[in-house]
C-alpha cells in the first residue's frame, strides 16, 4: 500500500500543538516564518500560526513528536483555505510579518550583491585565462594584469571589514585550470588580512599566490593534471614543475620574494614536501601561507573529481591528521575563517531543513548565509537565509552530496569542483 503524502494529513488551527511538523500553503512573503514547512517549537509560534486566518494545514506525522490535538477530529483530507481576504490584525503578528518583509528586502539586496560577484568572478577568470595563454609571449602585459587583479584583492580584504567569500554556481566554473591559481590567490590573501600582513607582503603573496603552478606548463598534460595513480618516474617529473616555474619566472622578470612562493608551496613543515623538504623556518612565511591552501584546493578539487573532498571532509582531515605538515597560527585562522562549515558544504540544519552554505563571513564564521532546499519555492527564487539573524537556526551537521535524494542534489546543485570569490561590501548596518 503506497504511503500517504503530506497532502493526506490535515488539521484545523485549534488541533495544531507544539511539536507538530507542519506546511504552511501561503507565499511565503506573506507569512513571517523563515520556512514555509517547520516543526512547531513554542507557544509563540503556535499563536501565530493560529492567527494567519488558514482554516487547515498539512503536516506529517513521520515527521511530528506528537498526535494533533484532538486527533479523532480530524476527517481526512479537507482543502487548504486560500488567504485571508482582510489582513491579520494582531499586533505581535503584524510586527513579525514587518521583520519578514524587511527580511526580503536584504534578501533582494543579498540577491543582486551575487550577480554582482558573479560577474566580478567571470571577469577575474577572464584575466587569468588570458595570463596563461599569454605570460610568456608577452609577459609584461600579462604581469600588469596580475598586479591588477592582485590589487583588487588586497584592497577588498586589507580595506573591507567585512570581504565575504561566496562559492560560486555551476555556470560560472567550469574545468579550466585557471581557477585553482584564483581560488588559492583569494583564500591567501583572506589569510593575510586575518594574519596581519603588509599591504606590500600581501600583494606578494597574491602574486605568488596565482603564478605558483606556472612551471606545470612544462609538464605533460596528463602528468601534470593527472586522473590516474602517478608512477615514481612521472611523480618525481611532476615535482620539478617547482624547479621549472622558478626558471620561467626568472626569464619573465618575477621578483625574488614571489620566485620563492614559486619555488616553495609544496614544502611542508614537517619536511615532508618538495622540492627540498625544508621545514619550518626553512620556509618562506608567504610560501608558507600558500603551500597551505594549495593543499586544501587540491583536495577540494583535484584532477580526478572523483577523489574530491567536500571543504567541510577537507579542513577536517588537514585538521585531525595532517596539521603538522602546516604553519600552525595559519591553519587556525582558515578554520575559524573558513568556518566548520566552508561555503560550498551541504548541511542540515537544527529544523531539518538541508542546505548549502553559499557564503561565510571571517567575523561570523559559524553563522554562515545559506540557500535552503524547498520544493515548494522555485530554484531560481530559493530562500536564502543569513543565520546571523536567525538565532534559532544552527548547522546540525556536514552531508556529503553524494547522500542526497536527487531532487535535492539537483535543486542545490553542489558543485563537484569549489570555486570562490569574494564580495568586499558590507552589510549596512551590521555590527559583528
Amino acid at each position: 500500500m503506497p504511503s500517504k503524502s503530506p497532502q493526506d494529513f490535515v488539521v484545523t488551527p485549534d488541533q495544531l500543538c507544539i511539536g507538530l511538523f507542519v506546511h504552511i500553503d501561503l507565499p511565503w512573503f506573506s507569512h513571517p516564518f523563515s520556512f514555509n514547512s517547520f516543526k512547531i517549537r513554542s507557544a509563540d509560534q503556535l499563536k501565530t500560526l493560529r492567527e494567519l486566518g488558514v482554516t487547515h494545514f498539512r503536516y506529517e506525522p513521520e515527521r511530528s513528536d506528537v498526535q494533533p490535538r484532538g486527533m479523532g477530529q480530524a476527517a481526512g483530507p479537507a482543502p487548504v483555505a486560500a488567504p485571508p481576504e482582510s489582513p491579520v490584525e494582531d499586533p505581535a503578528t503584524c510586527a513579525a510579518l514587518a521583520c519578514k518583509r524587511e527580511r526580503i528586502a536584504r534578501l533582494a539586496q543579498r540577491k543582486r550583491q551575487v550577480v554582482e560577484v558573479e560577474k566580478a568572478f567571470v571577469k577575474a577568470a577572464g584575466v587569468m585565462r588570458n595570463i596563461n595563454k599569454n605570460l610568456f609571449s608577452r609577459p609584461r602585459e600579462c604581469l600588469e594584469e596580475v598586479d591588477e587583479l592582485v590589487n583588487q584583492m588586497v584592497t577588498a580584504f586589507l580595506d573591507q571589514p567585512e570581504a565575504a567569500l561566496h562559492v560560486m554556481g555551476e555556470h560560472t566554473g567550469g574545468e579550466d585550470t585557471y581557477f585553482h591559481g584564483l581560488n588559492v590567490s583569494i583564500l591567501s590573501m583572506m589569510l593575510a588580512k586575518e594574519l596581519g600582513f603588509t599591504r606590500p607582503q600581501s600583494q606578494i603573496l597574491g602574486v605568488g599566490a596565482l603564478l605558483h603552478d606556472m612551471g606545470l606548463a612544462d609538464i605533460p598534460e596528463r602528468i601534470a593534471r593527472p586522473r590516474h595513480e602517478l608512477s615514481t618516474p612521472e611523480r618525481n617529473l611532476r615535482e620539478l614543475h617547482c624547479e621549472y616555474g622558478v626558471r620561467l619566472g626568472k626569464q619573465i622578470g618575477l621578483p625574488e620574494a614571489v620566485l620563492r612562493i614559486v619555488a616553495q608551496h609544496h614544502e611542508l613543515v614537517d619536511g615532508s614536501g618538495y622540492p627540498k623538504r625544508l621545514k619550518g623556518d626553512q620556509i618562506d612565511p608567504l610560501a608558507r601561507i600558500v603551500a597551505l591552501v594549495n593543499y586544501y584546493d587540491n583536495l577540494c578539487n583535484p584532477s580526478d573529481l572523483a577523489k574530491a573532498m567536500t571543504p567541510h571532509e577537507a579542513l577536517s582531515l588537514m585538521f585531525a591528521q595532517r596539521r603538522a605538515k602546516f604553519d600552525a597560527r595559519a591553519l587556525q585562522v582558515m578554520i575559524r575563517s573558513l568556518g566548520v562549515y566552508p561555503p560550498g558544504s551541504v548541511v542540515r540544519l537544527s529544523n531539518d531543513a538541508l542546505a548549502l552554505v553559499s557564503s561565510v563571513n571571517p567575523v561570523r564564521p559559524l553563522r554562515p548565509w545559506v540557500t535552503v532546499f524547498d520544493p515548494s519555492i522555485p530554484r531560481d527564487e530559493a530562500i536564502m537565509l543569513d543565520l546571523e539573524q536567525e538565532p534559532d537556526i544552527n548547522i546540525a551537521k556536514a552531508l556529503r552530496p553524494i547522500h542526497l535524494p536527487p531532487e535535492v542534489y539537483e535543486y542545490l546543485s553542489p558543485r563537484k569542483r569549489v570555486t570562490y570569490y569574494f564580495d568586499s561590501d558590507s552589510r549596512p548596518g551590521h555590527t559583528p
